[in-house]
């Protein structure tokens, strides 16, 4: 029987859809560009191939065509009894992610596991921020995170995607200096991962290393197609970056090109979380506020996250209508707030109305109790940090710039370190 690229069997006997099948793994593994047209070419070259099917499904929902998962879905079911065990396991954990059963996916991730240790496929869904785990709203998911992924390490070694996945949830936990060996390996043995890419980044945010990071990822940047699946969100970084480093221009033109609705190209996801998180940023950098950007911003929520129920979204969701003055849209998330962490929406709906309308007191007694449980939104620490700059900045306004520096120096003391903090007058 062939086998992937972890030796495990896979039921085709072509060599074609095999081949067609592990580029796809890898493809998606590392948000290369092409994922689901190989698994296309996958289940083309033998369309009695299960594993390929649900794997096409899969990669049409990570690249928010979750429309285009019905058909391959369906075929897998009805093929899932011709595959191994193994394979008929990972079928049924990847239908209950597709059809949003997320807690029993995560528990049969945690059974399959044991049984089939080296199913990178089935355990990815488990790990990074945006997984099972980093959207399931629960306090110490960050722990929880590391400690679904480390003892996997005698079963992966050295593979590049999964030092990938294990320096995240290190660097996470902020523990920077055990991140750095394993993220630097992945990059080495998979330089063009853009998930590696990505997570190299975010080390270089959290060391506070702006400039470097800019250069970095301004450099890996140049080669990658802009229909790859991290286009939008790597080019937030370098936005931030920009901007963070007084090249307002730069980050303006970024945000213009790669960043805005009717000009990027991505998971919804992205586009309506990166967006309000660079505007909000760039006007605490100094920028004059850009009502018809926010408006903008607000009309791709209202189209693709109209209703509350992934609470990460929602946060950008709420600020966005906020800062555009849409108290109507706004009002409906306060009154009906749904998801794992809907409990937050309504205080950071509040919070955000506060802040666009400059009552500061407001701003900073709705946000300031959320921060210290605000992993339960999901997300990364760098996206997190729209919370925590918010309270900062109306902290500044409000009290002035000791309060403001108290609290930075406090929370994020590796900031304070590396050039202090992106709020102007701080």
């Amino acid at each position: 029987m062939l086998k992937d690229r972890y030796g495990n069997d896979i039921s085709t006997a072509s060599t074609a859809a095999r081949d067609a099948y592990l580029a796809g793994v890898d493809s998606l593994m590392s948000a290369t560009p092409g994922m689901d047209a190989h698994f296309q070419k996958s289940v083309e070259a033998d369309d009695g191939f299960a594993l390929g099917h649900i794997s096409l499904a899969r990669s049409k929902q990570l690249l928010g065509r979750g429309h285009e998962a019905k058909v391959p879905r369906a075929r897998a079911l009805e093929l899932a009894a011709t595959g191994t065990p193994r394979e008929q396991s990972q079928i049924a954990i990847f239908d209950k992610i597709l059809t949003g059963q997320a807690n029993a996916a995560l528990d049969a991730i945690h059974v399959h596991m044991k049984e089939w240790p080296r199913d990178a496929m089935a355990l990815a869904p488990a790990t990074s921020v945006f997984g099972l785990i980093g959207f399931s709203g629960r306090v110490g998911r960050e722990v929880e995170q590391l400690a679904m992924i480390a003892p996997f390490e005698k079963h992966f070694g050295d593979d590049w995607w999964y030092r990938t996945q294990l320096a995240f949830a290190q660097i996470e936990l902020g523990k920077l200096d055990e991140a750095l060996p394993n993220i630097e390996g992945a990059l080495k043995a998979y330089p063009k991962s853009a998930h590696g890419a990505h997570i190299r980044g975010h080390l270089f945010y959290e060391m506070g290393e702006r400039a470097t990071g800019l250069a970095f990822l301004t450099e890996w940047m140049k080669d990658y197609p802009r229909e790859g699946l991290m286009h939008v969100h790597n080019h937030w970084h370098r936005a931030l970056w920009s901007m963070e480093t007084g090249r307002h221009e730069q980050a303006w033109n970024i945000y213009e090109t790669a960043l805005k609705p009717s000009a990027a190209w991505g998971p919804q996801v992205n586009v309506a979380t990166d967006g309000p998180a660079f505007l909000l940023r760039a006007e605490m950098a100094g920028q004059p506020r850009r009502t018809d950007l926010w408006q903008e911003l607000g009309d791709y929520a209202t189209k693709w996250f109209g209703k509350p129920g992934l609470s990460f979204v929602d946060m950008h969701t709420v600020l966005a209508y906020a800062m555009a003055g849409d108290a109507e849209k706004l009002k409906g998330f306060m009154d009906n707030p749904r998801g794992a962490a809907g409990d937050m929406v309504p205080p950071m709906a509040r919070g955000f109305d506060a802040f666009a309308k400059g009552d500061w007191k407001t701003a900073e007694a709705e946000l300031e109790p959320l921060l210290d449980t605000h992993e339960r939104l999901g997300g990364s620490r760098a996206q997190r940090d729209l919370l925590e700059y918010t309270v900062a900045a109306a902290k500044l306004h409000g009290r002035g710039s000791a309060a403001a520096r108290e609290m930075m120096t406090r929370r994020r003391p590796q900031n304070a370190r590396n050039g202090g903090f992106p709020l102007a007058g701080l």
